[in-house]
């Protein structure tokens, strides 16, 4: 495993440290199944999307809300598909 930079660990921690389990699972697990894919733009992007509520970008994956101009595109569209989410069963 690579380590990350600074900024990705910074972008990690705070996608896996929303405040509900939910957008925990649904932005953190985005995190870590795509970032290695992601050219500096798209690291600008996610860096600005997760600024917003949690309610919203849960919204917006789920279909239930309009994705606000600046966020439409392949990042949200690959959130949609929410394969990627990846819930620990105890």
């Amino acid at each position: 495993m690579t380590e990350l930079s600074p900024r990705l660990a910074r972008l990690k921690f705070r996608a896996w440290h929303r405040g509900t389990r939910e957008a925990d699972y649904m932005i953190g697990c985005f995190f870590d199944r795509f970032h290695s894919e992601w050219t500096e733009s798209d690291i600008d992007l996610f860096e600005r999307m997760i600024e917003e509520e949690d309610v919203d970008i849960m919204a917006w994956a789920l279909g239930t809300q309009s994705i606000p101009e600046e966020y439409r595109g392949p990042m949200l569209d690959r959130m949609m598909k929410l394969d990627y989410v990846e819930i620990p069963r105890d």
